[in-house]
């Protein structure tokens, strides 16, 4: 499925909501440790589900969390010009609604 990626490149759009992409100022060897703590954390969600362990499960979503913030997907925006942050909102009631329009995506 490909991913449809605003015109300044702050967000994806996934089923029709916005969601905010890594900071692209992180250093490449700094993303890729991050991504893959990312992706370590999410499969202990996964396994902390599957066992039923709440301790862990909360662990593993503190991690997650981290993560993304790490990232710059979540906590305080990366970009400086005072844009607001419209991350999970359906891509319809954003600023990017007529953009959006214009591809005709259903």
């Amino acid at each position: 499925m490909p991913v449809t990626e605003t015109p300044d490149g702050r967000y994806i759009v996934v089923k029709g909501r916005l969601w905010r992409r890594a900071d692209p100022n992180l250093d490449a060897a700094e993303r890729d440790r991050l991504v893959k703590a990312l992706m370590d954390a999410r499969r202990a969600v996964k396994v902390a589900k599957r066992s039923g362990d709440e301790t862990a499960l909360a662990q593993a979503r503190q991690a997650v969390d981290a993560a993304k913030h790490a990232l710059g997907e979540r906590g305080p925006v990366w970009w400086t010009d005072g844009a607001p942050d419209e991350n999970r909102r359906m891509v319809v009631n954003t600023s990017y609604a007529d953009w959006y329009a214009g591809l005709g995506v259903a």
